[in-house]
């Protein structure tokens, strides 16, 4: 949860208010064995968890939810739609599919039972978002942004007219193509069109890059980098298929291009021009901590990348000459990791929400609405949580408001059922996991588990324990993380060492569950009190607490150590849709011994031997993979440090993971799938000489080492530690140090 992974290894002892004793696994009571005899070995026999009391959750219940739409519909990677002006279909874009085609348009009935669609346009480009024009019923003009070629090294984005016949199946001419404009872009490209009230053209690019505004381009209004563009596509003048609305701010101002609105976005991913308010709003991905929506006006400034929304970001960076206007709302990453823009809802379908802009996060499948007067925020609220993965808003010709999910499918935004109340356990006493809460003692059928490689947690002391409710069965798979039925709970707990280097003196701080509940995980954290007694859940928005610490090398014999304990979202920014959410739990981690009281045996042998996967691993545990101890001096270097960068990055760090960086941090990953070694940084290099990801011999120019190495501002991981892991920055440092040195600088991670 947050950075941890539910995932870390059993010890020998345990302790409570301070006091070591002996640790009671109380297998006796989880695995019963039958009486041994004639020198058989007995056959021991799954025992059933069945007194979990995890249900529901202890927020109030959100107003909205969202339910399958065109179930029938065949989808793969939805990224876009609108209801088609004058007919009874819809228009979307798939980037993947049986058809094959990456700059996919298909058109489909706008009816529930709908399950075909045909191709409208098929690209060598990759199609972000389109509109219509104001009188497309009568002249049938179609206008896409798209960046590509789709293979090309450089790439440019495209605002295209198309025409849609008027008559027949209502198909594109293939030669209908008209080009608007273009410009070179290379990443962070935008990715929608609307038209104005006005009758103008508006476009949103992104700064042409996927590292930190490198081009330096997001102050400047020279080029149509980091833009709102605005164009009169009505009325083409002698040398361009479009004219400058004469009250566009840049008119006549030298050196800038008079195409531009406004300027100083990132990424802006979807935008609504609400016709009725004449209110211009943009959903914007954020970079390192924070994800903004901001309502755009003409000639206004909105920071990037001097900031990062309202917060400081490259600031000895020169500004453009308009003050930076703020976002209207922002999310921290432990909150949203990827905005997604939205629609204005217009309807009376959806009560309170006629005029509420309505937009939500890919990563965390939050759903949000905003409502602005002009002058001010009138209101901000959740509407729903999710599972999807969003990347698009629409309304269809019902008025349903539609959520686009990248996962495959479209989903209705619908009033939320009143359920009756469930009382979430506010104490670990209450949950059913523990026969001994002060003593540690688990309940009958809660398992302990360890793993091969630890996650940096600023030192604590981590116990493990899985629960799988009645006779439930877990999904293996030999990749990543095994799903899990609902029902399932997997605790995690903390102890500090109060006295440097004295495991008597633990204490046990902390103890992290998470909860597979409605086919979604979610993760809460508990807070033990003095006594060590019990401990009570933290609030949504997670706590920080700073212990004294007895160290004979600091300063006065004595420092603080500060523990964050994490917010419900943060628990899932790094338990990732990507890694499948349960980090540890992977035949790279469980593949070892455990102890289990009565005998040790391997863990994945033993989950087999009492059912609990529904679908065995084939082969032997020898001949399956396993990560290394990072800390464990006579194994292979390359190994234990690949072992660490497994167990502390790839929950983010995994191809369509969270992390922003394009490394692949997975132990399995192959050379070119990593993208590390000798590989450029796509974001801050920090003002290391001749940087890389990881410079091979140069440990002085690896990113990577310095971000693991530093606390604070960049910091890796960048959530829930303070303190900088000695033992796996030494590591790091002697595996780079001995890798041959490069003949050039690296590749480029682009």
């Amino acid at each position: 949860m947050g950075t941890a992974d539910v995932c870390h290894g059993v010890g020998n002892a345990c302790f409570v208010a301070g006091r070591c004793v002996a640790m009671l696994l109380a297998v006796w009571v989880q695995l019963v064995s039958s009486t041994e005899t004639c020198g058989q070995t007995a056959e021991r026999q799954r025992v059933p968890w069945v007194n979990s009391r995890l249900r529901g959750s202890p927020e109030p219940p959100l107003p909205y939810r969202a339910v399958r739409a065109y179930p029938q519909l065949k989808l793969f990677k939805p990224v876009f739609l609108r209801a088609e002006p004058g007919s009874d279909r819809l228009v979307f874009v798939d980037h993947a599919g049986d058809w094959a085609e990456p700059g996919g348009l298909r058109v489909c009935r706008d009816t529930a039972e709908v399950s075909e669609s045909v191709p409208l346009i098929a690209l060598d480009r990759m199609i972000y978002g389109f509109c219509f024009h104001p009188q497309y019923e009568q002249n049938g003009y179609l206008y896409l942004l798209t960046n590509g070629p789709v293979k090309a090294e450089q790439k440019q984005n495209r605002i295209s007219r198309f025409t849609v016949s008027r008559g027949g199946e209502r198909l594109v001419a293939a030669d209908s193509e008209l080009v608007i404009l273009e410009w070179d872009s290379n990443g962070h490209n935008g990715g929608d069109l609307a038209f104005g009230p006005d009758g103008y053209l508006y476009c949103p690019t992104g700064d042409g890059t996927s590292d930190s505004d490198p081009l330096a381009t997001g102050q400047g209004v020279d080029d149509l980098l980091a833009v709102m563009l605005r164009l009169d596509v009505d009325r083409p003048t002698a040398d361009r298929p479009y004219s400058i609305p004469p009250d566009n701010p840049y008119v006549g101002v030298a050196g800038a291009r008079p195409e531009i609105w406004a300027y100083g976005f990132r990424n802006p991913w979807r935008m609504a021009y609400d016709w009725q308010s004449n209110q211009l709003w943009v959903g914007q991905n954020g970079q390192d901590l924070w994800e903004q929506v901001y309502l755009v006006r003409r000639g206004e400034n909105y920071g990037w990348s001097v900031q990062e929304g309202s917060h400081p970001f490259y600031l000895e960076r020169a500004r453009g000459k308009e003050p930076i206007t703020n976002p209207v709302a922002e999310h921290h990453h432990s909150e949203f990791r990827s905005l997604t823009g939205g629609v204005v809802y217009r309807g009376a379908g959806l009560a309170g929400l006629d005029g509420s802009f309505i937009y939500g996060d890919y990563s965390t499948g939050r759903i949000w609405s905003i409502r602005h007067d002009g002058e001010r925020v009138t209101e901000h609220r959740e509407l729903a949580d999710t599972t999807l993965q969003i990347t698009g808003f629409a309304q269809n010709h019902s008025g349903d408001l539609l959520v686009v999910d990248h996962g495959g499918g479209l989903y209705r935004l619908e009033q939320a059922a009143v359920e009756p109340a469930v009382a979430f356990p506010q104490r670990l006493s209450e949950t059913g996991l523990f026969a001994d809460v002060s003593a540690h003692r688990m309940s009958a059928g809660v398992l302990p588990y360890s793993v091969n490689a630890q996650l940096w947690s600023d030192g604590a002391w981590k116990q493990r324990w899985l629960a799988v409710p009645d006779d439930g069965r877990i999904e293996y798979t030999s990749n990543r993380g095994w799903t899990f039925p609902n029902g399932s709970v997997l605790v995690k707990s903390f102890a500090l060492e109060l006295e440097a280097g004295q495991a008597d003196s633990r204490r046990w701080t902390e103890t992290r569950i998470m909860v597979r509940d409605q086919n979604e995980w979610a993760g809460y954290s508990y807070r033990w009190n003095e006594q060590q007694t019990d401990a009570e859940l933290v609030g949504r928005g997670g706590l920080d607490e700073t212990f004294v610490i007895r160290d004979a090398g600091a300063a006065g014999g004595q420092r603080l150590q500060s523990w964050h304990y994490p917010s419900r979202a943060e628990c899932m920014v790094c338990h990732s849709r990507a890694a499948n959410y349960v980090l540890g739990l992977c035949e790279l981690q469980m593949n070892r011994e455990q102890d289990y009281g009565d005998y040790r045996g391997n863990q994945l042998q033993v989950l087999s031997d009492l059912g609990y996967f529904r679908n065995p691993p084939a082969k032997s545990p020898d001949q399956l993979g396993k990560l290394a101890d990072p800390l464990d001096e006579s194994l292979d270097l390359s190994v234990r440090a690949r072992s660490y960068l497994h167990a502390n990055c790839s929950g983010c760090h995994v191809e369509a993971g969270g992390g922003n960086s394009q490394f692949s941090a997975e132990f399995t990953a192959t050379d070119a799938q990593q993208k590390l070694i000798g590989v450029k940084a796509v974001h801050n290099s920090f003002g290391l000489s001749e940087p890389a990801l990881v410079q091979p011999g140069r440990p002085q120019s690896s990113v990577l080492l310095h971000r693991v190495s530093q606390r604070g501002a960049g910091q890796m991981p960048p959530l829930a530690s303070s303190l900088r892991d000695e033992r796996g920055i030494d590591l790091l440092r002697r595996w780079i140090s001995g890798m041959a040195l490069p003949g050039d600088s690296g590749a480029d991670a682009d």
